[in-house]
């Protein structure tokens, strides 16, 4: 009985990474193209968008939330922000700051909502997701905005030691989150309030306040990852975004964080995403059609699910 307990202990704490290894093992099996430097590269490169949006996912849920307008949030920061990135008009400032600013405020509008009425985050957020992809759509006549500054293309195209920029802002943003909830009081109040928000509230948290800033942040993540990745295709379109909430929920589903709140890491949301990341690539590298590669995704979190339930009974 013990020898059961104790490998249901190991299993919870360490079988993410051995499935994520064991992942690797297959796919570098199956295409010998898999483990190349500039493969690997590339699979760092696409999660990072993924990455930096399920970081701010991991906050909101970690609260017993949900965000279901991080895609939509993601389109019309980017659309905003490269408005005003436009060769010879602006100072790279101002569309970053307009990209972000336009997050947060998207962010911040869901977390009120949801802390002052009581309202269901999923209520909230999927009326948000409407309202940011129809926001978009009216900002930019529903077409797509292009020919952006070097400067502001420089954002995702360059490279620091030989590391992707977008690859350097998802790793700031892991160390801020890993912080954040590891040596702040207000990462102690984000777990207290997902765990038991009643509770939390008489040991005096201000829980309103925590879901107002989760839900800000993940929205200026959200507008982060829209600059990035508009910097990364030199454009933006008010349709890009569609189905990231999908990814980024199961990142953080699939790294261990529990759908009710009060338990997770930002580490294994970091795995959840690479796992997402290069199942992805490696799918493209067999040449699998992506309709199985969403099929194959759906499988995972409803796995991840599965499987974090068996281990609360």
């Amino acid at each position: 009985m013990s020898d059961q307990s104790s490998f249901k202990k190991y299993l919870s704490q360490y079988g993410i990474y051995v499935a994520f290894l064991l992942l690797i093992v297959v796919m570098a099996t199956l295409s010998p193209v898999f483990l190349k430097p500039t493969n690997l590269l590339n699979i760092l490169r696409q999660t990072s968008i993924n990455g930096i949006i399920a970081i701010g996912m991991t906050l909101v849920i970690l609260t017993g939330g949900i965000d279901l307008s991080v895609g939509s949030i993601l389109a019309l920061s980017a659309v905003v922000a490269t408005s005003f990135a436009h060769p010879g008009e602006h100072s790279i400032i101002l569309p970053l700051a307009a990209g972000l600013i336009t997050g947060l405020l998207c962010g911040f509008v869901n977390g009120f909502i949801i802390a002052v009425n009581k309202i269901a985050p999923f209520i909230v957020t999927l009326a948000m997701m409407t309202i940011a992809r129809g926001l978009a759509l009216v900002y930019t006549n529903g077409r797509p905005v292009i020919e952006l500054s070097d400067s502001y293309n420089h954002i995702g195209s360059s490279y620091l030691l030989g590391i992707p920029t977008p690859v350097i802002i998802f790793i700031v943003v892991i160390g801020a989150g890993l912080f954040l909830l590891k040596y702040t009081r207000f990462g102690r109040h984000i777990y207290a309030t997902g765990g038991n928000e009643m509770a939390a509230r008489i040991s005096g948290v201000n829980t309103k306040r925590v879901i107002i800033w989760v839900y800000s942040l993940t929205g200026l993540l959200s507008g982060l990852a829209g600059i990035v990745l508009s910097a990364r295709v030199m454009s933006a379109s008010p349709a890009t975004g569609q189905g990231y909430e999908l990814d980024a929920i199961a990142a953080v589903v699939i790294g261990g964080t529990k759908l009710t709140g009060g338990v997770g890491t930002i580490a294994g949301t970091l795995i959840g995403a690479l796992i997402i990341g290069v199942m992805n690539n490696g799918l493209d590298l067999l040449n699998i059609s992506s309709y199985w590669q969403l099929f194959v995704k759906g499988v995972i979190i409803l796995l991840a699910v599965v499987l974090d339930y068996k281990k609360q009974v």
